[in-house]
């Protein structure tokens, strides 16, 4: 499974930025014409086995916005993580990379360069990694993926101990089969914006 799972990955991923370069070109350019800043950044996540990457994507808020969190979380509709119904720091234009998911296509990269799998469990900050207790620590056990259970069963729809139940269920099931699925699920999935924020 891994061999077979490693070698779709970077098919997938190099197919994938070769043909999405153009459009991610534009996305760059549209980002830094709409609002200062850089227009991708590398976010601090948890990788397997708990081990720190920079996780790259299109920034989608003001630059800043992290120093923001902490005067957010009180508004948080879950203790575990960041989930408020409009977040102010997310920009016009990142609402939309948001809802189409083309925010992550720069994780591509990652997948490149082995820190993340096309699908897996989804790569938490390390302060909502601190969170995860001990029984969904098992999702650690494998790469963190650009897609997974949690992208088509409803994203930010699902709390917290929602999202770690779905991760822990991947990682219990996982095969080849399992991972071509969930990517077929994908499209429709982000194509409905379901959950998307």
């Amino acid at each position: 499974m891994t061999a077979a799972k490693r070698a779709i990955d970077i098919g997938c991923a190099a197919l994938g930025l070769a043909l999405l370069t153009p459009l991610m070109l534009v996305v760059a350019i549209a980002i830094s014409c709409s609002s200062p800043g850089a227009p991708m950044l590398r976010q601090r996540r948890a990788g397997r086995g708990g081990r720190e990457f920079g996780m790259w994507k299109f920034r989608t808020m003001v630059t800043g916005a992290e120093r923001l969190r902490p005067l957010l979380i009180g508004e948080s509709r879950d203790s575990d993580w960041l989930d408020l119904e409009r977040d102010p720091r997310i920009t016009r234009l990142g609402s939309l990379l948001r809802r189409t998911s083309l925010d992550e296509l720069p994780q591509l990269i990652n997948v490149l360069a082995g820190h993340m799998s096309l699908v897996g469990p989804r790569p938490l900050p390390l302060e909502e990694e601190a969170r995860v207790p001990a029984w969904a620590v098992a999702r650690s056990g494998v790469r963190p993926g650009i897609t997974g259970l949690w992208q088509v069963r409803g994203r930010a729809l699902l709390g917290f101990t929602e999202m770690l139940e779905l991760d822990c269920e991947y990682v219990r099931q996982a095969t080849v089969w399992v991972d071509l699925k969930i990517l077929a699920s994908t499209v429709p999935a982000v194509l409905a914006a379901r959950g998307a924020r």
